[in-house]
C-alpha cells in the first residue's frame, strides 16, 4: 500500500473506529464482539483502497454498512443459532493437585542427586526455612561454608531439573 494510502487508512481509523465501536456495541452488546467487528470492518477497508478514496462521508456510510451486516451475518450463523444462554455459569474447574504431586516427585527426584551435605543445607534454609546462622549453629561449621553449600547445591539442583526436562 503507498504511503497516501496509508495516512488515509489511519485518517479513516482515527476519524471513524470510536463512533463505529460505540455504534456496533449497542448492536451487540458484546464488547469484545464489537471490537473484532470494527477491526473486520476496518480490514476490508484496507483491502478496497478505492473505498478510502471516496470521501469522509462515503467511507463512514460504508463502514457502517458493513458493520451492520457482519452482526447481522453473525447472528445469522450456525454458531450463534445453537448457542444456548443460561442465568447460571457453568462449573469452574478445580486442580486435582497432579501438577503439584509430579513437581514434588520431581524436585525429590532432584534432591536425591545431590551430595548429602548439599541436600542437608537445601532441605534446612527451604524446607525448614532455618537461616544460614541457624544451619552453622546446627552442623557446628561456619555461616560463609553453609552459604557456600547452598550456592552450590542450588547449581546443582537447577542443573538436575534441567536434566529431567524443565526448563527455566
Amino acid at each position: 500500500m503507498p504511503e497516501d494510502q496509508d495516512e488515509l487508512m489511519r485518517a479513516l481509523h482515527d476519524a471513524h473506529a470510536p463512533a463505529l465501536l460505540r455504534y456496533v456495541t449497542r448492536l451487540t452488546y458484546d464488547p469484545a464482539m464489537a471490537q473484532d467487528v470494527v477491526q473486520e470492518a476496518l480490514f476490508r477497508a484496507w483491502k478496497r483502497p478505492a473505498i478510502l478514496e471516496q470521501g469522509d462521508a462515503a467511507s463512514r456510510a460504508w463502514l457502517f454498512t458493513v458493520a451492520r451486516n457482519l452482526v447481522i451475518d453473525d447472528r445469522r450463523s450456525a454458531r450463534h443459532l445453537h448457542e444456548v444462554t443460561s442465568e447460571r455459569l457453568p462449573e469452574t474447574s478445580r486442580g486435582d493437585g497432579t501438577d503439584a504431586t509430579l513437581d514434588r516427585w520431581l524436585v525429590a527426584d532432584a534432591l536425591k542427586s545431590l551430595s548429602a551435605e548439599h541436600r542437608q543445607t537445601v532441605v534446612n534454609a527451604y524446607y525448614l526455612g532455618r537461616s544460614a546462622a541457624d544451619v552453622a549453629r546446627e552442623e557446628g561449621i561456619p555461616e560463609g561454608t553453609v552459604r557456600s553449600r547452598m550456592h552450590y547445591a542450588l547449581r546443582a539442583l537447577r542443573l538436575a531439573m534441567q536434566e529431567r526436562g524443565v526448563t527455566r
